[in-house]
């Protein structure tokens, strides 16, 4: 089974960026789409990005489309989001994750969430 681990995160000031990265250990990498998670305190787990195992297709949360970057190095078994122009609302604990198929993006569909990384943007 695939173990995925997010790292990256950090402090920002509003209008910065940062780079996520998400590695997976497995065999399998490019035969799943995966997809980028956030919560943020007192709030629901959300959908951000998702993309397809060969990387060709793309999908964005509204709340992020035009600022973030979702991609893949199928050779390194790694996935990253690229996050321009942050806003303090991006505030949260950012996780990756297999996804069932691509386009499910609910993420009350998944059981298990690993440690996640926090990105806090200041104002």
């Amino acid at each position: 089974q695939m173990q995925l681990v997010e790292s990256g995160g950090g402090l920002v000031q509003a209008g910065g960026s940062l780079r996520l990265s998400c590695s997976a250990t497995g065999r399998t990498f490019s035969m799943h789409a995966l997809g980028w998670f956030r919560q943020a305190p007192g709030k629901e787990r959300e959908f951000v990005a998702a993309i397809s195992g060969l990387g060709i297709s793309t999908y964005y949360a509204d709340s992020v489309k035009g600022r973030f970057t979702i991609s893949r190095d199928n050779t390194k078994n790694t996935m990253y989001l690229q996050m321009d122009s942050l806003k303090p609302g991006d505030t949260a604990v950012y996780y990756c994750k297999s996804l069932n198929y691509y386009g499910d993006y609910d993420p009350r569909h998944y059981a298990y969430w690993g440690q996640g990384t926090q990105v806090t943007v200041s104002s």
